[in-house]
């Protein structure tokens, strides 16, 4: 086989969905260190919880550049480079004696690896080796990867941290992120696609102007700020969350587990059904549904089996939201820039990670509680259904020059 043609389809869908999992599951596992490296520290929640924040808000920050230089030079290099950040970030996490030091590494220096070795940016490079009537399942299988990853990394992180303590644990996990630079190497040098007819003469700034003039990537970046919120807070607090209820730490890990494991048949089905039906209307359908799972475990008597409920019921909605707001953004503007485009709207996700999980840890250091949070996750669900409606899905067409001659301006 030739240097030419060895990245083969199998290869280049096997290696970004092993860099999803690994990337996003080391990732999911942060919130198991909140109660040991505050304990050991003497740190408050508020602490652990900025610095989460802050990774959050710059792996936001960080992926609409990751994601313009890999739509101009390949998503291979970028991912390179990112796990290198994201393992000496890990690194520093693990060696942090210090406040300012637990933000620097832990906070700004993951948040930059993550967002430059980000699973989004793999899905983009496996969009672009499958023609149009596949891609939405593709985005669909990348994220149920990525979820795969939660599933291993949450018990498996537990029961190190139980067996070898938070420190060596985040060692170890540096090296895991390291297996990501062989496997982005795998993935397609160039960003154009088989599919000729997504090459236009557009450039990179012009594709953003046209998006960004478009009602419905307006509302559909609004809207993903609500799904940061949701998933950001959980994934760090409902650990601690758990143990503040009486129950062994265990209890959840199994829980980040269980919403791994069921968000991959959320993810691939959200991917099915994006292929079928409005998106739009499915993101609606998701967000309310996140409104009605938190409410009933506000009502609910607090159980590890209630727990678990919860969990497999949150999961089923988890990152089902990504295939839709992915499959939009190609279906509308192409998929030449759809890193980038992707990039802008996920930093709106992460500004809502960033008060999802700050808020988290500011509001229980005051209160003793989550109750707040909780609450605001159901009324903040309600909004992003409502807001999704009037989005316009129909495909934007374009002059020869790739300037956009809207069929209508953009709206519903």
């Amino acid at each position: 086989m030739t240097g030419r043609n060895w990245r083969t389809l199998p290869i280049i869908l096997v290696s970004g969905c092993l860099i999803a999992m690994i990337g996003f599951g080391i990732r999911a596992s942060f919130g198991l260190y909140l109660e040991p490296m505050t304990s050991a520290n003497g740190w408050t929640r508020e602490v652990f919880g900025l610095a989460m924040a802050l990774q959050n808000l710059f792996w936001g920050l960080g992926l609409p550049v990751a994601g313009a230089l890999a739509d101009k030079h390949g998503t291979g290099k970028v991912i390179v480079g990112g796990a290198i950040l994201y393992a000496l970030g890990v690194w520093g996490m693990a060696e942090s004696d210090g406040v300012l030091a637990l933000q620097m590494t832990g906070g700004i220096l993951v948040g930059l690896g993550v967002a430059f070795s980000a699973f989004t940016l793999a899905i983009a490079a496996m969009v672009r080796a499958v023609g149009p009537d596949r891609r939405s399942l593709v985005m669909g299988v990348g994220t149920a990867a990525s979820s795969f990853g939660q599933v291993v990394f949450s018990p498996v992180s537990q029961g190190f941290i139980s067996s070898f303590g938070w420190f060596n644990t985040l060692l170890l996990s540096a090296l895991v992120v390291l297996i990501m630079v062989p496997l982005a190497l795998c993935l397609p040098t160039s960003s154009r696609t088989p599919d000729s007819s997504d090459d236009s003469d557009q450039t990179l700034r012009e594709a953003v102007a046209e998006a960004l003039r478009h009602k419905g990537y307006v509302l559909l970046t609004f809207g993903f700020f609500v799904c940061g919120f949701h998933v950001a807070f959980i994934t760090v607090h409902l650990p601690a969350y758990v143990k503040d209820l009486g129950m062994d730490p265990l209890i959840g890990a199994y829980c980040i587990a269980i919403i791994g494991i069921m968000n991959i048949a959320g993810s691939i089905g959200s991917g099915i059904a994006g292929q079928k039906w409005s998106k739009k209307y499915g993101l609606s359908t998701i967000y309310f549904g996140r409104s009605i799972v938190i409410l009933a475990l506000l009502m609910a008597p607090k159980t590890p089996g209630v727990m678990f409920l919860f969990a497999g019921a949150m999961g089923i909605l988890w990152l089902s939201t990504v295939p839709l707001t992915t499959g939009i953004i190609a279906q509308v503007f192409g998929i030449r820039y759809m890193a980038t485009l992707f990039g802008i709207v996920f930093l709106s996700h992460q500004i809502g990670s960033f008060m999802g999980v700050w808020l988290g840890g500011r509001i229980f250091d005051q209160t003793g509680s989550y109750d707040g949070m909780w609450w605001a996750g159901v009324a903040l669900g309600v909004v992003a259904a409502i807001i999704h409606l009037p989005i316009n899905e129909k495909p934007l067409v374009r002059s020869p020059v790739g300037l956009s001659r809207r069929e209508s301006a953009g709206a519903a």
